[in-house]
């Protein structure tokens, strides 16, 4: 949620950056201001009611004690008034404040002045790529015909048990992901984030606290016996560990990884792209998570995303780092990277993390503070990214690494799955 005092103070910047996503803010930045200006009113008129039954208190007291019931009892009646006149403001001061926050609700994050502008994947801006395209033999197929040939993946048997996009994992594969998942691991770990395992069941609060909701309500999965989210990303529980924390400047930088399923109903999805791993309804990723200082938190983005890059390094996955333009941004991000490997049989780029920063507009939701050195209450940046999400990279390492004699496994992982090819 912006900052309130954003919008009053630059209102034609805000506007501005607004139009690079694609959002036009003039209507419901006009609204925000005047609910604001409403509140403040309001406010005022509820300050001076309470300083003019204050002094009538203090008057009536004294002419008690003077033996002037007569009169006492007159300014008494002038009491009731603003009685009843401060139940009528405070009213409207609560209703004008929730008015005010749905509003705010309303407008997504601010970008980074150096975004792209665009609507579109292919208005994004590819800032690196490196890594060479593997020469497949004539042979090659896509990962869901690999998966049926060597029996590692049953797409069918996840739709019996649970419906479509809930795959099963079978043998080496399944290995292969516990093996993934412990790599990413034991990789941030040395990297200096602490490990966490979240829940993945979140509440409201949770989902409203890193922008969830009630942006992609419909994207997630419900319990409304318990009223209850299952969670999309480890970003939600891990990021609301924060949520009404007063922080040091000393803290800084908070680090975490986490390793989690991940739910997503994606609604709508439908076609070539959501064919074998490409899009699931569950899947399994390592989220890191940063709580930064604000005036260090694009060096850490950029950390981040060299760390990231260091992963797919390491997985031999040829690999590119794509800026997303104003139009393909979340609601929420204020600069997103995100990371895309080449898949070999499918000849296409497959997204297989997204890094971020919200810079504050996560912590203005969730109060997440800091003492800045002079004692003065300040708002965190938070960021997060994959890494990595499994789906696609699983997708890429089985049909990459294809050869007549089976799939072979990158040296990296070697240690981890027991074994070098998939026969």
């Amino acid at each position: 949620m912006l900052v309130l005092q954003t919008i009053r103070e630059n209102p034609e910047e805000v506007l501005n950056l607004l139009a690079i996503k694609n959002f036009d803010g003039k209507e419901i930045l006009q609204t925000i201001l005047a609910l604001d200006d409403k509140r403040k009113e309001t406010q005022r008129m509820l300050d001076d009611n309470l300083a003019q039954g204050n002094l009538l208190a203090r008057e009536i007291g004294n002419l008690f004690k003077a033996g002037k019931a007569a009169e006492a009892n007159l300014l008494k009646e002038k009491t009731s008034e603003l009685k009843e006149l401060s139940k009528e403001l405070s009213t409207t001061f609560e209703m004008t404040k929730k008015e005010l926050e749905t509003a705010l609700l309303k407008v997504p994050n601010l970008p980074h002045p150096s975004i792209p502008r665009g609507k579109t994947p292919e208005d994004n801006e590819i800032v690196h790529e490196e890594g060479s395209i593997p020469d497949l033999p004539d042979s090659a197929v896509p990962h869901w015909d690999l998966a049926a040939r060597y029996d590692l993946i049953d797409f069918a048997l996840g739709n019996k048990i649970a419906g479509a996009g809930f795959p099963v994992y079978k043998g080496k594969v399944a290995r292969l992901q516990r093996a993934l998942i412990n790599f990413f691991l034991d990789r941030a770990i040395a990297e200096g984030y602490l490990e966490i395992q979240p829940p993945y069941l979140v509440n409201a609060d949770s989902g409203f606290g890193t922008g969830q909701l009630p942006d992609k309500d419909g994207q997630m999965y419900y319990a409304p016996v318990d009223d209850l989210y299952l969670i999309p990303t480890a970003e939600v529980p891990v990021t609301n560990m924060y949520r009404d924390v007063i922080l040091k400047e000393s803290d800084f930088p908070l680090k975490n990884v986490a390793y989690s399923s991940c739910f997503r109903r994606e609604a709508g999805s439908y076609g070539k792209d959501v064919r074998g791993l490409n899009r699931l309804h569950q899947f399994d990723k390592v989220e890191i998570v940063q709580v930064s200082h604000p005036d260090s938190s694009y060096s850490v983005l950029e950390e981040m995303k060299n760390y990231v890059s260091g992963l797919l390094r390491a997985l031999e996955l040829p690999f590119r780092i794509v800026k997303l333009c104003g139009g393909d941004m979340s609601f929420t991000s204020a600069m997103t990277y995100d990371m895309e490997v080449y898949s070999a049989a499918q000849k296409r780029w497959l997204e297989v993390s997204s890094i971020s920063n919200f810079e504050s507009f996560q912590a203005n939701r969730m109060k997440l503070r800091y003492k800045d050195e002079t004692g003065k209450m300040q708002l965190a940046h938070t960021l997060n990214g994959s890494a990595l999400a499994l789906p696609r990279i699983v997708a890429a390492l089985l049909e990459n690494n294809q050869t007549h004699e089976g799939i072979k496994i990158p040296e990296a992982l070697v240690p981890y799955t027991g074994f070098k090819i998939i026969d």
